[in-house]
């Protein structure tokens, strides 16, 4: 993904979220730079990923401009082919 996002970042709001209440802001900010992840980060409520479904670390989720599911994947799923798929489907979706 870190070499499709550049491609789509004016166009797609993308964001690395903790999964787990007891990650930091900190903590996390300090992994997507120690790996170099362009795009930003954000924490959650553990409500909010509940309602989301999401019950294993690196789940994926995209969600259109009307905030409709339009991607789910696990763990080990999203190659780059398949995210600039995912990601030129949102663009799509948003009449971009």
């Amino acid at each position: 993904m870190k070499d499709v996002y550049p491609e789509f970042a004016g166009q797609v709001d993308f964001y690395a979220i903790g999964q787990s209440g007891f990650e930091s802001i900190e903590q996390l900010e300090s992994d997507r730079k120690k790996e170099g992840y362009p795009w930003p980060i954000a924490a959650i409520e553990t409500d909010v990923l509940k309602q989301l479904r999401i019950l294993q670390q690196s789940t994926k989720i995209a969600l259109d401009h009307q905030g409709i599911i339009s991607y789910r994947a696990n763990y080990a799923r999203g190659g780059a082919e398949e995210w600039r798929e995912v990601f030129t489907d949102l663009v799509e979706r948003a009449g971009g």
